[in-house]
């Protein structure tokens, strides 16, 4: 097998064992989750190393922020890896969207039930953070709030039937959203680095054949320059487009209307269709805020407008914040659009 995945731990597969299982392998990001091991991307290449299921003792999300990470501040400026721990060692891949980590633990959980997907500390930080959630919780509620904990929760377990539907709305989101936000002034020094690159990269080329000493410089500069604007998402191309963010994101919401024709009841917009909206609209019951679903969408709404960079969050906090809070900006917390 041409460029064949790198053992990091002691345990190996055989050269067959592993084609097979890594071309079978359930792909999230850079790494994949197959039946014999889990693979983990490289600098240049995804899938590059892997590691037998025998041997990982413990995996988990690690965030990278700019202040104070899990217990500190800077919600939305993250940058996720993937920690994979063995023996005494542990190895990091950088992920570019974090929901892709969270799909391929919540794959793992799944899959690998004996294998821990939170690391020691995060796991001691949310058996106190559950605990005290508890401690907020009334002992009883009212009528009300009791019959609408209820049917979100039979709305929420629907909606678990097709996760699939869920990923695809809060991705849209996120994508219009990042898309929204590029300046035009930004898109314009895409488009120029993109345009310049390219000809830096031909232009080495050509001297490459016209034997020109200076020729590799001008290939690595300019793909250099092209792969900075394509990976900030300002080189002009369809995905980064506001037409085909708005487009996409816009079917992801009528996929979700269609699909929730089958629970006529279901108490919220098609728009904010996700588990965690219901799981927080769910605790604001639980803690005596409102006493209707309505009410308990409203105080989420409130919840997360209170949210930014500068606001302390716990890792369980910043998770549900990183997947919602998206489908409420795309159209600015408004019921109907």
């Amino acid at each position: 097998m041409v460029f064949a995945p790198q053992p990091i731990g002691k345990k190996t597969l055989d050269d067959q064992t592993l084609k097979s299982d890594k071309q079978s392998c359930r792909k999230f990001g850079p790494c994949g989750v197959g039946q014999l091991a889990l693979y983990l991307g490289g600098r240049f290449f995804d899938r590059r190393y892997y590691i037998p299921w025998k041997e990982v003792k413990r995996i988990f999300k690690r965030v990278a922020m700019s202040k104070g990470g899990f217990s500190g501040k800077g919600v939305f400026g993250s940058m996720a890896f993937l920690v994979v721990q063995f023996d005494n060692e542990e190895k990091e891949c950088p992920f570019k969207f974090e929901a892709d980590v969270d799909r391929l633990l919540a794959f793992v959980e799944q899959e690998h039930p004996d294998i821990p997907t939170h690391s020691v500390k995060a796991q001691n930080k949310l058996a106190k953070a559950e605990a005290a959630e508890e401690a907020r919780y009334l002992k009883e509620l009212s009528p009300d709030a009791e019959a609408a904990v209820e049917s979100l929760t039979a709305d929420r377990d629907f909606l678990e039937l097709h996760p699939s539907l869920c990923d695809a709305l809060a991705n849209t989101a996120k994508q219009k959203r990042v898309v929204d936000n590029i300046s035009p002034v930004h898109r314009t020094v895409g488009a120029l680095l993109t345009v310049l690159g390219l000809a830096a990269v031909l232009f080495g080329v050509y001297g490459l054949f016209a034997h020109l000493s200076y020729a590799m410089y001008f290939i690595i500069g300019g793909g250099a320059a092209f792969f900075t604007a394509l990976s900030s998402n300002t080189a002009p191309n369809k995905w980064s487009s506001r037409k085909y963010a708005q487009k996409s994101w816009e079917a992801s919401v009528e996929a979700m209307r269609g699909y929730l024709k089958g629970r006529p009841s279901f108490l919220i917009p098609p728009q904010y269709a996700h588990p965690v909206v219901l799981t927080r609209m769910i605790r604001v019951l639980r803690e005596g805020r409102a006493q209707t679903a309505p009410e308990a969408l409203e105080t989420v709404k409130e919840d997360l407008r209170a949210l930014n960079s500068s606001v302390r969050v716990s890792q369980k906090e910043h998770d549900e914040v990183v997947a919602v809070k998206p489908l409420f900006l795309v159209c600015d917390y408004r019921d109907e659009i």
